[in-house]
């Protein structure tokens, strides 16, 4: 059996899509939902779900590897990034190598880095004029939005399309895509 960890910040829409996913599974579980957070909606996703929580804190998460022996005493093999604003530091890089996935509401590399998460992402894409948007799945790597890209796919914007608009048609490739993705990667991971 493989457990991932995933890591949330917000109302948790791809962590429960994820959790659903993957709560029959016969070889994938959701092994601890982590959060930095303490009311995030991923949070009580996951109490639903019967999935132990994890609340971490900037400091503990960025000052100490503590959250290895977190992750190690649920089994995490794999970690996946659903909605989790805060930039991954170098010890959890290291510890997972090519095991560390995010989503991106865009294609990237438009409107990806520091700053360019939900709502102001849809309203960047509105901005430009985009005649398309979607999402990304990529590898984590030390910096926003930058490891190499695993998969994309697309949605048109039309002219009248507002940011909320586009943010459902994304959400709905989000939520239709990331677990499959997650499922593949981690069927390609070495025992």
């Amino acid at each position: 059996m493989t457990y991932i960890a995933i890591f949330a910040s917000g109302t948790g829409t791809n962590a429960l899509r994820l959790m659903e996913h993957f709560a029959a599974h016969p070889d994938i579980r959701v092994g601890v939902l982590v959060s930095n957070k303490p009311g995030a909606g991923a949070l009580h996703h996951a109490d639903d779900m019967g999935v132990p929580t994890l609340v971490i804190d900037r400091k503990s998460f960025y000052e100490s590897e503590s959250l290895l022996t977190d992750l190690d005493l649920y089994h995490v093999r794999f970690i996946v990034l659903a909605g989790f604003l805060w930039l991954v530091p170098p010890y959890l890089i290291r510890a997972y190598p090519n095991r560390i996935v995010n989503i991106h509401p865009a294609l990237l590399p438009r409107h990806g880095g520091k700053g360019m998460y939900g709502m102001r992402v849809h309203q960047a894409v509105r901005d430009a004029g985009d005649p398309e948007t979607g999402i990304s799945i990529h590898y984590v790597n030390e910096r926003y939005d930058d490891g190499a890209i695993i998969f994309q796919t697309s949605c048109p914007v039309g002219p009248s399309d507002t940011p909320d608009d586009i943010a459902r048609r994304v959400q709905a490739l989000e939520h239709r895509h990331y677990p499959e993705v997650v499922e593949q990667l981690i069927a390609q991971q070495p025992v």
